[in-house]
């Protein structure tokens, strides 16, 4: 006789209030929820009270409940829950890409150690299934890379300062009211969240754990109206892309906002969708497109999880088998576009310069520049600087032309 999944579900907010919809509503999941641990005793609900507890214990504790929901913002309180729910043996399922990013190896190793099962497809792109793709569909094949949008609230912001002229203020301020962004953006807006998804992504497609020190992310919080214009002027769109990919044993990888053509995948990707593009050596590219926000798109992935346990489902990380021979790497080269209000100084050193323009407003440069030198500089805090890249191939060295022109200054 099949086991009942008897749920103890952390959080109901967004998330959480749309998953206790969408799980009465399915027929075909043999789960209930028996209790909702909350934080706020103030909050008015659209349930009755008898529904809720503001005890962690009354969940973990409970011998009833097999498996735990983690629905909640708070990293260092879900890592308690998820780490003392594995000890009680019960099952995970958790939408929380901080925790995740930032335990993955710890949360693997004790969820094998007490048999249980850890599922997060929700962690990463809400109603995109990426994770389960990459687990299974993809399993023996070789990934050479993976890339996409991660984050609803800043391509909403990016689709309205393109197409209606808008300041990314002012936007921001529409996000907020429409519930896209938070009161305080910075996780989205300054590429916290995406990076968090990214990690977790990079553990799926390559099988490599990268600290999450160690992955820039440069965010849109400095973009300018000068710099829409120059992507409108020469065909492009500004994304903010969350970019990995695997040459030869070593993995590169960074969330930046990036310059993509008409023929770009992420061109036509707007407002709140998230997308994700995965490059395979026999089935080449695939694509995946759907929202990556909001309460019944991220409760679709939870509800996805939840009816995964009916048949005992658990990643299996195959690719770990091989993707710690890989090496993690910042030391290559990428075309990017800079540009301040200010006369731009040499504190960004390119390699080489494609294209500049100094006007009695606006300056940029556009060119090649050594990845690993743009770590001392916090584009994030840096109003005066916004950089893009654009979307053309990394290279591990520098052109023929750049090197000759090297060896010419040191003669000189």
């Amino acid at each position: 006789m099949e086991t009942k999944i008897k749920i103890g579900l952390f959080g109901f907010g967004c998330v959480g209030g749309g998953l206790y919809e969408v799980l009465n509503q399915s027929k075909l999941l043999n789960a209930e929820i028996v209790k909702i641990c909350v934080k706020s005793k103030d909050k008015e609900r659209s349930i009755d009270a008898s529904h809720f507890t503001f005890e962690k214990d009354d969940l973990l504790n409970n011998s009833e409940i097999n498996t735990i929901v983690e629905l909640i913002d708070d990293a260092d309180a879900a890592y308690e829950i998820v780490t003392t729910a594995f000890r009680k043996g019960k099952n995970v399922v958790s939408a929380n890409k901080k925790l995740i990013a930032l335990h993955l190896e710890e949360l693997i190793q004790l969820s094998r150690k007490h048999q249980v099962s850890f599922l997060y497809e929700a962690s990463t792109c809400a109603s995109i299934p990426v994770i389960r793709n990459l687990e299974e569909y993809y399993n023996n094949d070789s990934l050479s890379k993976i890339e996409g949008i991660c984050n609803g609230t800043t391509n909403y912001i990016l689709t309205q300062t393109h197409a209606f002229g808008k300041s990314y203020e002012e936007v921001l301020k529409e996000a907020q009211d429409l519930g896209f962004a938070e009161t305080d953006p910075t996780m989205d807006v300054d590429g916290f969240d995406s990076k968090f998804k990214l990690d977790i992504l990079i553990a799926h497609t390559f099988g490599k754990i990268v600290e999450v020190g160690e992955i820039l992310n440069i965010g849109i919080r400095n973009i300018k109206e000068e710099d829409v214009n120059f992507g409108r002027e020469k065909g492009l769109k500004i994304k903010l892309i969350s970019r990995a990919e695997k040459i030869g044993d070593k993995v590169i990888c960074f969330v930046a906002p990036h310059f993509v053509p008409e023929d770009h995948f992420a061109y036509n990707v707007e407002n709140e969708y998230n997308c994700v593009a995965i490059q395979a050596l026999f089935s080449d590219k695939q694509f995946f497109l759907g929202k990556g926000a909001g309460s019944y798109p991220t409760a679709s992935a939870v509800l996805s999880d939840i009816s995964a346990l009916q048949f005992d489902y658990n990643y299996e990380y195959k690719k770990f088998k091989t993707g710690g021979d890989l090496e993690y790497s910042n030391e290559f080269y990428a075309k990017v576009y800079v540009g301040s209000p200010y006369k731009l100084t040499d504190e960004i050193e390119f390699v080489n310069i494609e294209e500049s323009y100094s006007g009695l407003e606006y300056h940029y440069k556009i060119g090649w520049v050594k990845f690993s030198s743009l770590a001392s500089v916090d584009f994030n805090k840096r109003e005066d600087l916004f950089i893009s890249f654009f979307s053309e191939d990394v290279k591990f060295e520098k052109t023929k032309d750049e090197s000759r022109v090297e060896a010419l200054e040191a003669a000189l």
